[in-house]
């Protein structure tokens, strides 16, 4: 993985950190593409804190979790002006965007620190090593603990990061979710799930609950010059600061096309342009798309050549309305 060090390189905490934090709620493959375009856009930490927030959600747009891209911003900020990272897992927990799990990585792996993170891979390692039958999320804390014991092991104090990434490549490439290759597992003999044959059905994770659906408009308003109109959603909430489409507020109850003209941005001859469906942690989203064209954009929010969207910090949901609106309207 591009983050890791050759033998024989210092590990750059900046980059275990950048790596870890797009690591969140999203997979290794979605995020190595983002990571080598963001480091060679900002290679340091320095760089990273320079640049405007704006071009940094716009070197995220895609990566979802977009609360991540601003605490990263932020965080950029703060060890710049301290003039690097601190070497201490307290002192990196008081850092935004930092918590417990992120402060043991970047401790163990850039530092050396004698800690275990504890991911999602580790969580399953440990589950299945010791048999631990306790449902998540209540499992959590027992898996901790199974995790800290296996750090008082001398090779583990020795070499933390070797220790650590060893670990997360265990759970990644033999101890997987679905038929775990127990056969040529360095600790199946010491495995008690494997002796109780229940490895394949560890950890126990709780029943998925239902996400509710909410309902939305948004409408792509275009004018003579090739610009569309654009606005920032608030700083704060879902999707905070980043650029949309104008439309109305996500709900649970359908919009009816006479409510939702009462949110258009100026009056037009509105026609629908299909729908879009996305999905967020806590609710399914679905939007109809309202597509017109104005002689001239007289609306809040700002106008943006259409030509050059792709520099817009637009979200994943909203890459998908604008496809939407103009694979309709050219077919129109």
């Amino acid at each position: 993985m591009p983050w890791r060090a050759e033998p024989g390189q210092t590990t750059d905490a900046y980059r275990v950190w950048l790596s870890e934090i797009m690591l969140q709620q999203t997979t290794v493959t979605a995020v190595i593409p983002y990571y080598e375009r963001f480091v060679s856009r900002f290679p340091t930490v320095e760089a990273l804190a320079e640049a405007p927030l704006d071009t940094v959600l716009s070197a995220w747009a895609g990566l979802g979790y977009y609360a991540r891209a601003r605490n990263l911003h932020a965080c950029a900020r703060a060890v710049a002006g301290m003039g690097g990272f601190p070497r201490d897992l307290q002192g990196l927990q008081d850092l935004p965007g930092i918590g417990v799990y992120t402060a043991s990585a970047i401790g163990s792996i850039a530092f050396g620190l004698p800690t275990v993170p504890v991911d999602g891979n580790v969580e399953r390692v440990t589950s299945r090593l010791f048999a631990i039958d306790t449902p998540l999320p209540l499992a959590k804390p027992l898996m901790r603990a199974a995790a800290e014991r296996l750090g008082t092991d001398p090779l583990a104090r020795e070499r933390p990061s070797d220790f650590a990434q060893a670990l997360f490549d265990l759970g990644a490439g033999l101890c997987t979710p679905t038929s775990p290759a127990c056969g040529v597992c360095p600790w199946t003999d010491a495995c008690q799930a494997r002796k109780a044959g229940i490895a394949d059905r560890l950890p126990i994770k709780a029943p998925k609950k239902v996400r509710p659906v909410r309902y939305g408009v948004h409408f792509w308003l275009t004018d003579r010059g090739g610009n569309v109109l654009l606005r920032r959603r608030p700083e704060r909430g879902l999707l905070g600061g980043m650029t949309e489409l104008p439309g109305t507020p996500w709900r649970l109850e359908k919009w009816t096309q006479a409510e939702a003209m009462s949110h258009a941005p100026m009056p037009a001859n509105w026609r629908p342009v299909g729908q879009v469906q996305h999905g967020f942690t806590h609710f399914e989203l679905v939007l109809d798309i309202f597509a017109a064209s104005v002689p001239a954009l007289e609306s809040e929010g700002f106008q943006h050549p259409i030509a050059d969207l792709g520099r817009v910090a637009l979200p994943s949901v909203m890459q998908k309305c604008v496809r939407q609106a103009q694979g309709e309207v050219a077919e129109k």
